[in-house]
């Protein structure tokens, strides 16, 4: 540690002291996909935890020990439950508890592509009315570089208290990847960025408690800058093959057959997938935090801006080839009926977050198409942001469904869905995911968009 924390009696080093015995309680803010498996890493660690969420029926399902997350399953929220040490809240005066505070809050896009940063910004006035001496506040949301030095800290300041000496702040990017197996919260290695050299000590410290591998950097800016180069380096290699997957279909060449060809070389190359559009809520929408601060700067991110292009087209593509596809069966669009398959941004979760699917839902709709939809993750489509008149529950998928549909769409590939019953009944499948592969050839017309 550095000689700022020897002294025994400072804020720094009662702090760290508390880190240490895992005695100092963490609170997060925002339980979702980010807030929630990073709370369990700490109270498996041994921490004492608050969560705090407004939304009122998290807390409560929370405390009735019942998880609203399948894919982290049942038995840790039970554990939560039943423990002392945890307290779930939707009451920002018990967040004054903590000695550690991480904010854990959405990063969306405004109406005009822009940043909405009204979450960080609440979050954070919400946090500077409990901050106390002795605390760190540490940044998780994804956004532009120089978001927790120059808009956070600001905030906190005005409270009278210094940074660096009284509290402490720094950012650490999430990670998260719903439904992944092979990694947890516990065991992807974590970013860590102070505004200062004793917040980013304090900060390494506590993330090092329960999780398996920090990475410090040097600076808060260079943590938030290299979360977005992640995913923007998945944005436009995604786009790659998404530019390439109609050029390649012109050409009668396979773009699926394509990559993984490619990707037998040992060096050089890394397989990305096409797919109907983007979803989830880092790779459609942090690049574009760059790009808006770029501007600033007198920069234009062409790389970024052209990647977003070519990859919001997509559903476009898609239901232009599902309009294709009926035509060769003799059937308009208007008046078609479609089943959508899969609703959810990625396979085996139940996330929607941007998920492309809402876009070829309303596409569908606006071109005349009775439009349903199967997704075992996701009973009800309650709407979202620009998609909030359709409320739409999810069909069975039989063989009688599968037959009176004229088109069967597949935008999202779950494992536990009946592929071979599909191709057996399908009078037309249409498939954004290559998800047919093994089931080939069907009974029925079938068309890769």
């Amino acid at each position: 540690m550095s000689e700022s924390m020897v002294e025994t009696s400072s804020p720094a080093s009662q702090l760290e002291q508390k880190l240490r015995t895992k005695t100092a309680t963490i609170g997060v803010v925002g339980l979702g996909y980010v807030g929630l498996p990073l709370l369990r890493a700490f109270f498996q660690a041994g921490f004492p935890v608050v969560g705090f969420d407004v939304d009122q029926e998290k807390i409560d399902l929370l405390n009735k020990g019942e998880s609203y997350l399948k894919h982290l399953g049942t038995d840790f929220v039970k554990d939560l439950a039943a423990a002392d040490s945890f307290v779930a809240t939707a009451d920002p005066q018990e967040l004054g508890r903590a000695d550690a505070i991480i904010l854990c809050v959405p990063t969306p896009l405004g109406g005009h592509g822009e940043p909405d940063m009204s979450y960080i910004t609440r979050s954070t006035e919400m946090v500077a009315k409990v901050l106390r001496k002795g605390q760190l506040i540490t940044l998780e949301s994804t956004t532009y570089p120089g978001t927790t030095r120059g808009d956070c800290l600001p905030i906190l300041e005005k409270t009278g208290l210094k940074a660096g000496a009284d509290f402490f702040v720094a950012y650490s990017p999430e990670r998260e990847d719903p439904g992944r197996q092979d990694h947890s919260t516990q065991t992807i290695p974590k970013l860590v960025g102070g505004v200062d050299e004793v917040s980013g000590e304090l900060a390494t410290l506590m993330y090092g408690s329960a999780i398996k591998q920090v990475v410090p950097v040097e600076t808060a800016e260079i943590a938030e800058a290299a979360k977005l180069l992640e995913n923007i380096y998945r944005c436009v290699n995604i786009a790659l093959v998404n530019e390439l997957k109609p050029v390649l279909a012109d050409m009668g060449i396979d773009v699926w057959k394509v990559v993984d060809a490619a990707k037998t070389k040992p060096f050089g190359f890394q397989a990305f997938y096409p797919g109907p559009g983007l979803g989830g809520h880092c790779i459609p929408i942090d690049p574009f935090y760059l790009t808006w601060k770029a501007r600033e700067f007198g920069h234009h991110t062409r790389f970024i801006e052209l990647a977003g292009e070519i990859n919001n087209s997509m559903p476009h593509y898609v239901v232009r080839r599902t309009m294709e596809g009926l035509n060769e069966s003799g059937k308009a669009l208007r008046g078609a009926k479609v089943m959508v398959i899969g609703l959810a941004y990625k396979p085996d979760v139940d996330d929607v977050r941007e998920t492309p699917a809402a876009e070829i839902i309303k596409l569908l709709f606006d071109h005349g198409a009775d439009v349903t939809y199967h997704d075992p993750h996701v009973p009800l489509f309650a709407g979202m942001r620009k998609y909030m008149e359709y409320r739409m529950h999810s069909a069975p998928l039989t063989e009688a469904t599968l037959k009176d549909a004229d088109c069967v769409l597949i935008v999202t590939n779950h494992k536990v869905i009946d592929w071979a019953l599909i191709g057996k009944h399908s009078k037309l499948v249409v498939d954004s995911r290559n998800a047919m592969a093994d089931v080939l050839p069907i009974d029925g017309n079938y068309v890769q968009a």
